[in-house]
């Protein structure tokens, strides 16, 4: 990607959070993000294909770094269960105290719970790495059960944290205490015969 490319993809990701921030998704056009940006009509399709896309690549420009060392780290030894729940949650918890990632959060569980198929490209917006590391404490889990497992466990944190309904309370530390627990034991839970 040529200089110029980088520079109106990072404008319009700057463009789309500021205006999401201030008018939330459903209110937020293509061309008002286009319009702020001071680009062509046409750069969001180009750059992204959709206004959807545009947000899922904004969620990874600013998500990802926030998980990639921990879960990184996690990946290459034998981590914990629990290790893994709190590499996912502690950020939700940091971003929680922040407008800004208040609306991060808000917008990564409209695509999550709304089984969009987004197509992401950064390595921990997938569920394998998410699998392959319950399957590395739990190896009679199949590959199907284990991403069946965290696809369970988004979905309760990201609806716990990002919620609409969320918006104007913030989880106390016990009912973050108590979601972890709950998620752990949930990913731990053991196999059925079938």
């Amino acid at each position: 990607m040529s200089g110029v490319e980088t520079d109106t993809r990072d404008r319009l990701l700057s463009a789309a959070e500021r205006l999401l921030l201030e008018s939330g998704y459903e209110r937020v056009s293509i061309r008002a993000v286009c319009t702020a940006a001071g680009v062509n009509p046409a750069a969001v399709h180009y750059h992204f294909g959709s206004k959807q896309a545009l947000v899922a690549a904004l969620l990874q420009s600013r998500l990802g770094p926030l998980w990639e060392a921990s879960l990184d780290d996690l990946a290459g030894r034998a981590a914990t269960v629990a290790e893994c729940v709190d590499a996912v949650i502690d950020p939700l918890v940091r971003l929680a105290d922040d407008p800004i990632g208040r609306l991060h959060i808000r917008l990564l569980a409209r695509l999550v719970l709304g089984r969009q198929d987004i197509g992401w490209t950064a390595r921990w917006f997938t569920l394998e790495p998410f699998a392959d590391l319950l399957r590395q404490q739990y190896p009679a889990l199949s590959a199907h059960e284990a991403r069946s497992r965290w696809m369970l466990a988004f979905d309760l944190v990201l609806g716990q944290f990002g919620s609409p309904l969320a918006e104007d309370r913030d989880l106390s530390p016990q009912a973050v205490t108590t979601l972890r627990a709950f998620v752990t034991a949930g990913l731990c839970a053991p196999v059925e015969a079938r």
